[in-house]
């Protein structure tokens, strides 16, 4: 994982579920497939907000 160190993936929860996140490499997102919503990582850093969340369609 060369966008987000694995240690961090294993301790971040979505913060409107509270269930784990699935890295997405090219998009450089952590998905929260449970809240539908796809957080950014912006320079290494995850933003975890979720208004800045894009909504995942389908």
């Amino acid at each position: 994982m060369g966008g987000i160190d694995p240690k961090l993936l294993e301790l971040l929860v979505c913060p409107v579920t509270k269930t784990t996140l699935d890295y997405d490499a090219v998009n450089q997102e952590l998905i929260s497939r449970a809240a539908r919503l796809a957080y950014p990582i912006r320079d290494g850093i995850p933003i975890m907000l979720p208004e800045e969340a894009r909504r995942i369609e389908g």
